[in-house]
């Protein structure tokens, strides 16, 4: 008999943790060897655990699904996350993705959906809503001539702060990140928003992903 896969619960609510580690666990091939609540704590029990596969919910407090699977992946490369959200946007389906995301589930996902989805994990296979496989297969075929004239207009520190936009960092995480004030960082968050024709911080993570910027 082969070795049950260990999977490690991120949800903020506990019902939702408890209703899969229930359903996980009546299946007979799987082992949860935990649940936590937060981003933080998944980081650092994955560190300890290095599960075989982690379930991450994308908006938690203090620290989202997102920063939480990069510094999981940093500290655990053998675990692979499934992000199980209610989100279906592209400003949480790219960053999660390229932060190391595996497969990307939306909640209400049927039972056998799910625990083929943590099986093909542990095999280093991937499960991705049908709507985010479209929105990643539409984003493949890169950007057009016109954002890339546009992007060209920034400047090297501007490009460095659209990257960590992109990368889900508040105004007050980019500061702290570049060592400048949270003023300067929000005078070039304005910056690129006029430069790129841009309505807020959520088109230009947008714009960054099609850009590719994230590859570089």
């Amino acid at each position: 008999m082969s070795e049950p896969i260990t999977v490690l619960i991120v949800d903020d609510h506990a019902v939702v943790r408890h209703g899969i580690r229930a359903l996980l666990e009546a299946e007979g091939d799987f082992t949860v060897v935990g649940e936590v609540s937060s981003g933080a704590e998944a980081v650092l029990l994955a560190a300890d655990l290095a599960p075989d596969v982690v379930l991450m919910d994308l908006v938690m407090p203090e620290m989202n699904g997102i920063e939480a699977t990069r510094l999981l992946k940093q500290r655990s490369p053998r675990s692979q996350v499934i992000v199980l959200t209610s989100y279906h946007e592209d400003e949480h389906i790219f960053p999660a993705i390229r932060a190391g995301a595996l497969s990307y589930l939306l909640k209400g996902v049927g039972l056998d959906e799910l625990t083929e989805a943590v099986r093909k994990a542990a095999r280093g296979e991937a499960t991705l809503h049908p709507h985010v496989a479209a929105r990643l297969v539409q984003e493949l075929k890169g950007a057009s001539h016109e954002t890339a004239a546009l992007y060209k207009t920034l400047s090297e520190r501007e490009r460095e702060v659209l990257r960590l936009i992109a990368e889900g960092l508040s105004n007050a995480q980019i500061a702290e990140r570049l060592v400048i004030s949270e003023r300067t960082v929000k005078s070039h968050v304005n910056n690129i928003l006029s430069k790129l024709h841009l309505a807020d911080r959520t088109q230009a993570a947008i714009f960054a992903w099609r850009q590719g910027m994230m590859d570089r």
